[in-house]
């Protein structure tokens, strides 16, 4: 029996993360321990969740990944049911500003320390690589916006200045 499915098998078909049946097509095996920071394909570090949520996630720490899952003030959200719902119901822009992908964007943000991108365009190019530049210039502009407005980052002409709550060591 292949990972996948005995992962699948023990997770009830459902996501790790979101606990949402995974439809066929849309799963995807998720290191906790992410593999290019060093952690195993064996059981003990994977988990069977919707391709949405892996891709969000990317190579995170664990204490990130949960973070960012925790920060959610009401029940976590897999962005690949945001997503549905958006293309349905409101604009795309509107999605992508959710508290699920503010809270990645804060996550990576804070992990950089001061490595942080001090200009506008690097900002913008860190967080297209973070959800792998599928998103339109307005889709990151509403992002930035949503970041400025809840008091997260300040930008004056071309410049970045950052509001981040503390990382816990």
């Amino acid at each position: 029996m292949k990972q996948l499915e005995r992962l699948l098998f023990l997770q009830g078909n459902r996501c790790f993360f979101c606990d949402q049946a995974i439809p066929d097509g849309e799963t995807s095996v998720e290191h906790l321990v992410a593999s290019a920071n060093g952690g195993a394909k064996d059981d003990e570090n994977c988990v069977v969740c919707c391709k949405a949520v892996n891709a969000a996630l990317g190579s995170l720490s664990v204490k990130d990944k949960f973070r960012a899952i925790l920060n959610h003030r009401r029940q976590f959200t897999c962005p690949r049911l945001s997503q549905a719902t958006s293309n349905s119901a409101e604009p795309r822009s509107e999605s992508l500003a959710s508290p699920s992908r503010i809270a990645l964007v804060i996550a990576d943000l804070q992990k950089r320390g001061s490595a942080r991108p001090r200009r506008v365009a690097t900002l913008r190019n860190t967080i297209g690589a973070l959800f792998h530049k599928k998103l339109s210039d307005d889709e990151l502009s509403s992002l930035l916006a949503t970041l400025q407005s809840d008091g997260y980052i300040s930008i004056d002409a071309t410049k970045v200045t950052y509001a981040l709550p503390q990382r816990e060591p």
